[in-house]
């Protein structure tokens, strides 16, 4: 007996030796597959985002058969696509089919939508207690709502964006500045900034971690920057771009000038919250007059009101 459980534990120890032996990973492995993913995110020209990105494309064989139509109507012109993508990027979708989505339903919308008013307003008499220019105002108004709601959809998109990238632009100078004291180039400082960023401003953390993508490829290092000034729509980034442009190109102390950089957009954005302070008393002001003060007035005046009411009645 003892002899047969001996020889089944022998068994069972050499398959999971044999187990063991067949199923070891090499350590290298894990690696060279992330640095094959990051490869292919080179090759592609773009980082993958910390967060999920508004799908505004669709399907390749449905944005050709926009740009057929368009172009079959003669509507689609370069500079307007050009516009169009430069905004999208701004807004941080980076596709260029979107553009011809936002083309296209900048066409349609007024003709779908204006058509189904003039159908519900004219044709089927929906508001038949209404007279010509109240018809006429919703029509037209239907018509250019349609026409501008991709790009105020667009725009809207842009200013959420660039308000959350305005906000972390100090610390993450403030992290450049660290960076280029510590010795690291323009390239890793870009890269470190972006992974540190990339939780707390992801939008800014994207954009610099292709700032640093572009200044590994491009031949122009220059283009870089001016491509990161493009694809944000924000003051502070050309004046960060052309500071960097500057000390590219004259060789001038990174540190020190990205420090005064650093103050002054800390300073900035002090003063708009001083100002947003500073405008609370007169926006406070309307509210005040239509629903505080009457209801001070029932309150003070009600009593007093109420027992001249009584005492002329008992006369």
């Amino acid at each position: 007996m003892a002899a047969t459980l001996m020889s089944a534990a022998g068994v069972f120890a050499l398959l999971v030796a044999i187990y063991a032996a067949g199923s070891v990973r090499d350590p290298m492995a894990k690696r060279v597959k992330a640095l094959n993913e990051r490869r292919e995110q080179l090759k592609a020209g773009i980082t993958a985002s910390t967060r999920k990105r508004a799908k505004l494309a669709p399907s390749s064989q449905a944005t050709d058969r926009m740009r057929a139509l368009l172009g079959n109507f003669k509507v689609l012109q370069d500079s307007q696509l050009k516009a169009a993508q430069t905004k999208l990027m701004q807004a941080g979708i980076r596709s260029k089919d979107a553009a011809i989505s936002v083309i296209f339903a900048r066409m349609t919308l007024p003709l779908g939508l204006g058509g189904l008013a003039i159908l519900f307003v004219y044709v089927l008499d929906w508001f038949p207690n209404w007279g010509g220019f109240q018809r006429y105002l919703l029509v037209a108004g239907t018509l250019v709502l349609s026409y501008k709601a991709p790009d105020l959809y667009v725009q809207n998109k842009i200013t959420k964006r660039t308000a959350a990238i305005r906000k972390g632009l100090p610390d993450a100078l403030d992290l450049l500045v660290i960076c280029a004291e510590a010795g690291l180039t323009v390239d890793a400082a870009f890269h470190r900034v972006a992974k540190e960023l990339g939780k707390g401003y992801p939008e800014l953390g994207d954009e610099f971690a292709l700032t640093a993508i572009e200044l590994g490829f491009l031949t122009e290092r220059r283009q870089a920057f001016e491509n990161l000034a493009s694809r944000v729509d924000l003051e502070s980034i050309r004046g960060v771009t052309t500071t960097m442009i500057q000390t590219e190109k004259y060789g001038t102390p990174l540190a020190s000038a990205l420090r005064v950089l650093s103050a002054e957009f800390r300073h900035e954005r002090m003063m708009k919250a001083e100002e947003k302070a500073a405008r609370l008393p007169a926006i406070m002001t309307v509210p005040l007059i239509l629903f505080i003060l009457p209801v001070l007035f029932v309150v003070i005046l009600g009593p007093a009101a109420c027992s001249i009411s009584d005492n002329m009645l008992k006369s």
